[in-house]
């Protein structure tokens, strides 16, 4: 059974620096996109980056240029750099396999990130 789990989740200041990760275990991620989204207190899960199988990546436009998605096939692991900070940012980040061709989707428990003004 497929397996995401987030780490790197924080208190920081508005314009502080994160690094979230992301550790899949029971399927590689080597061959499949990946995924972070967000949830903030009383609003829907939203879509925040993404990157495929060959690194190109695509962001949602409040976090262009502040957010940075990368992978490690080797250690199986997903990244997000987040940068610059802003309390609009605070949210449960959730990391994400999407479901491609015959292969489950798989979501991790979250990393809380809460951004301080």
């Amino acid at each position: 059974q497929g397996q995401l789990v987030e780490s790197g989740g924080g208190l920081v200041r508005t314009g502080g620096s994160l690094t979230l990760s992301c550790a899949a275990a029971g399927f590689s991620i080597k061959f499949r996109p990946m995924a972070w989204y967000r949830q903030a207190p009383g609003k829907s899960r939203e879509f925040v980056a993404y990157i495929n199988s060959g690194d190109l990546s695509t962001y949602q436009d409040s976090v262009k240029g502040r957010f940075t998605i990368s992978r490690d096939n080797a250690e199986m692991k997903i990244y997000l750099q987040v940068r610059n900070l802003r309390p609009e940012d605070t949210a449960l980040y959730y990391c994400n396999a999407p479901k491609v061709g015959g292969m489950d989707e798989h979501w991790g428990q979250g990393t809380q990130v809460t951004v301080s003004s």
